[in-house]
C-alpha cells in the first residue's frame, strides 16, 4: 500500500468514525471468508458494516477524529475489525453475539466507543441483551395509548348515560308524568293608585279653603 493508498484508507476510517453512532471492536480471528461475509450480511440489515484495517492506520485515523474516538485505542492489538453502526446500536451488537453463538463463539467483542465514552466487552454484551429501538418505540407507544383509550371509553360511556336520561325524561314529559316545564305568562302590572289618591286629598285641602273663604266674607 502506497502512501496514497494509505491515506486514502485512514481518511475513510475517519469518515466512518465521526458518522457512526457507535464503533464495535471485534477479534475477528478464527473466522472464515464465508462466515465473515455472512456476519456482514447480518450487519447490514441492521445499518451497520464490518471493515477489517490495519491497526496503525487506524491508530493514525483516531489522531485525526480527536478525543472523542481515543478509547478506540486500547484496542488496536492483534487481529482487529471495526464495526461501524450508523443505526440501532443494540440491535447490531445483538446481531453479533447472535451470530456469535451460532459459530463457535466467533467473533469476539474486544470493546467499542458509543458518544465518546469507552465500552467494555461485558457493557456491548449487556447492550445486545436490550431490545431494539422498534420494540422499545412500540413499548413506548402502547403506555401512552392505553390511559387515552381508557379516557376515551369513559367520556363514551359518560355521553350514553346522559343521552339515555335525557330520553327518558323526554318521553316523560310528552307522558305528562313531568310537567313540561313552561315558563309562567308573566303577570299584569298592577295599577298604581297612589297619585290618584294625593291628588284627591289636594281637591278636598282646596275645598276646605274654599269654604272657609266665603264663611270668612259672610
Amino acid at each position: 500500500m502506497n502512501r496514497e493508498q494509505k491515506t486514502a484508507a485512514i481518511a475513510e476510517i475517519v469518515d466512518h468514525i465521526n458518522e457512526a453512532e457507535a464503533v464495535l471492536v471485534v477479534d475477528y480471528r478464527g473466522l472464515t471468508v464465508t462466515q465473515a461475509s455472512e456476519l456482514r450480511g447480518h450487519l447490514r440489515d441492521n445499518d451497520a458494516s464490518l471493515v477489517v484495517a490495519k491497526n496503525t492506520l487506524t491508530g493514525r485515523a483516531i489522531t485525526e477524529v480527536g478525543e472523542s474516538a481515543e478509547p478506540l485505542r486500547d484496542f488496536l492489538a492483534g487481529p482487529t475489525a471495526l464495526t461501524y453502526v450508523n443505526g440501532d446500536v443494540a440491535a447490531a451488537a445483538k446481531a453479533i453475539t447472535t451470530f456469535a453463538k451460532a459459530n463457535g463463539d466467533l467473533p469476539t467483542f474486544k470493546g467499542g466507543v458509543m458518544d465518546g465514552k469507552q465500552l467494555s466487552s461485558d457493557e456491548i454484551t449487556s447492550i445486545s441483551k436490550l431490545p431494539s429501538r422498534d420494540v422499545l418505540y412500540g413499548q413506548l407507544v402502547g403506555m401512552v395509548a392505553a390511559p387515552i383509550t381508557g379516557l376515551a371509553r369513559s367520556l363514551g360511556g359518560l355521553i350514553g348515560g346522559l343521552a339515555i336520561a335525557l330520553a327518558g325524561v323526554q318521553e316523560k314529559k310528552e307522558s305528562g308524568e313531568v310537567p313540561s316545564g313552561d315558563a309562567p305568562a308573566a303577570a299584569a302590572p298592577t295599577e298604581d293608585t297612589s297619585a290618584p289618591a294625593a291628588e284627591e286629598q289636594d281637591g278636598a285641602a282646596e275645598g276646605d279653603a274654599g269654604n272657609d273663604e266665603s264663611g270668612a266674607s259672610a
